[in-house]
């Protein structure tokens, strides 16, 4: 599987990348049993940024802020389309939790929670060919998980050789993770160069800790027009 970032989104963003893996679950995961550590995970970053931060603080929360920069610089309004970071830790701060969904979906919050960035957390199945991420069009159909029909002009999207499948608003239907998902593709969304690489091994010492994985896979990517 090749990855690859549009030049055009490169030259608006220059500093948008991505950390992207594969790995297969175990036999014994099981999405139908909440694990007791994220529960407690999710509690504990929960009453730490509910300490630190109102929701009048979120926009100006440095990463939360370039990812929000990084969509006024494509013209899209993060006010009236939030990036999915964003999104998550202003519940948490208003309602002191979040709803568990499933192992694998929740750790893509929890890391997202982390790191203050958009992950992209889809059944790699479900990916046809290879991944491409550009700008989106307005003759882009995207249906959001739990959010219907969303416009998605000027927001980076993930496609594959079937339709976008994914930006850091909302993933789509499509390539959801359920109970008979088998093997994961995650993506870490930057849109700053600082720490990168911390946050990526930081990412990957997070899913071994909370899931039972093997064949971990780094995708690195290219820029192409």
């Amino acid at each position: 599987m090749k990855l690859t970032i549009s030049k055009k989104l490169k030259t608006i963003l220059p500093d948008f990348t991505v950390s992207a893996y594969t790995f297969d679950l175990l036999e014994q995961n099981n999405e139908n049993v909440l694990s007791e550590d994220i529960t407690k995970a999710f509690y504990d970053i929960t009453k730490k940024y509910q300490a630190m931060y109102t929701l009048t603080d979120v926009v100006n929360i440095l990463r939360i802020k370039q990812t929000r920069d990084g969509y006024k610089a494509l013209g899209k309004d993060p006010s009236h389309t939030r990036p999915a970071c964003e999104a998550l830790l202003r519940r948490i701060i208003k309602d002191g939790m979040i709803y568990r969904l499933g192992n694998v979906i929740d750790i893509g919050n929890l890391i997202s929670l982390y790191f203050l960035k958009s992950v992209c957390v889809v059944d790699l199945d479900k990916i046809v060919g290879d991944i491409y991420i550009r700008e989106g069009r307005a003759d882009d159909e995207y249906s959001g998980i739990n959010r219907g029909k969303i416009n998605v002009e000027h927001l980076p999207l993930y496609t594959d050789d079937v339709s976008p499948f994914g930006n850091p608003t909302s993933d789509t239907i499509r390539t959801a993770i359920t109970s008979k998902t088998k093997r994961v593709l995650i993506m870490l969304i930057h849109f700053n160069q600082e720490n990168v690489v911390i946050d990526e091994l930081a990412m990957l010492h997070i899913l071994n800790q909370y899931l039972e994985i093997k064949n971990l896979c780094k995708i690195n990517y290219e820029e192409k027009d």
